[in-house]
């Protein structure tokens, strides 16, 4: 086992530890089963990229910091839980939009942009979500309805 290998088993241990979590909440988060994220602790089994997307928006951490090691812990030090970022507060809401039953259902056969313009035109206002109606009929160049 490499320096690093054995270095993301440990950040996700003190990670989950220092946010309470269990290791079976990180895994349904995950939508794996406990064995598989304790493995990942474990150094026995790598979070795919996926995974790795999910367990920084959980930790509002960039995947560099996660990938990276480039955040070191004092175990002597108490560290306030970090303000959360936008852009990784947005990455969390996207990841638990994604795992919504009722959005993976909708979203099953869309494309990566159509599930982002689904998620975000959610988030409009009603008469944003009319102005983008009319500005995507124009830049298609055609009326649809």
């Amino acid at each position: 086992m490499n320096m690093e290998s054995s270095i993301l088993p440990a950040k996700l241990r003190e990670l989950r530890r220092s946010y309470g979590y269990t290791q079976d909440y990180v895994a349904s988060f995950l939508g794996v089963v406990r064995q598989t994220y304790s493995h990942y602790e474990t150094g026995k089994r790598t979070p795919n990229p996926e995974s790795l997307y999910k367990l920084a928006g959980l930790y509002r951490i960039s995947v560099d910091d996660l990938m990276q090691f480039t955040l070191s812990l004092d175990k002597n030090i108490y560290y306030d839980a970090p303000s959360p970022t936008k852009s990784g507060q947005r990455l969390a809401d996207y990841v638990a939009y994604m795992n919504n039953p009722d959005n993976m259902k909708k979203c099953k056969s869309l494309s990566e942009y159509e599930k982002r313009l689904l998620y975000y035109f959610g988030k409009l206002s009603e008469s944003d979500k009319k102005e983008i109606i009319e500005f995507t009929k124009i830049k298609a160049g055609k009326e649809l309805l």
